[in-house]
């Protein structure tokens, strides 16, 4: 199960954001997996409460919001939607098409309490999105 890993490597920079703020603790989480990460939710889910237990974000609520996937055609450069079962240009149909948006996960946000003084790294080493 790889959610674990992805889980353990969100704790971390949720972590490394509570630390840079000086927050006291994590309540809440938000990620956006994009439909062709190679994430499954449920196992995420499972997985961040293993990965939180002991830290600042022992109780924290994980919120996952879903990703569109977004292709651009290689024959007529229309930018459209596209499901992960059919991956074809929304507007001629082509299959010909680049995955612009739909295969990352991304930190949206991190809902921090307790919050103290940020440290003077913050905007250095501030990261507002986690790849995987």
């Amino acid at each position: 199960m790889h959610e674990l890993a992805v889980a353990q490597g969100l704790i971390g920079e949720v972590l490394r954001v509570a630390a840079l703020h000086g927050a006291s603790g994590v309540d809440m989480v938000v990620v956006r997996i994009g439909a062709l990460a190679g994430v499954e939710p449920g196992l995420l889910e499972r997985a961040f409460t293993v990965a939180r237990a002991g830290t600042l974000a022992s109780r924290a609520a994980l919120e996952i919001e879903h990703g569109p996937l977004v292709v651009v055609c290689s024959s007529c450069g229309a930018e459209t939607e596209a499901r992960a079962d059919k991956i074809v240009c929304g507007d001629c149909g082509d299959w010909k098409v680049r995955v612009v948006e739909g295969e990352e996960m991304l930190l949206v946000r991190v809902g921090l309490t307790g919050v103290g003084e940020p440290t003077p790294l913050e905007e250095e080493t501030a990261s507002p999105h986690l790849r995987v």
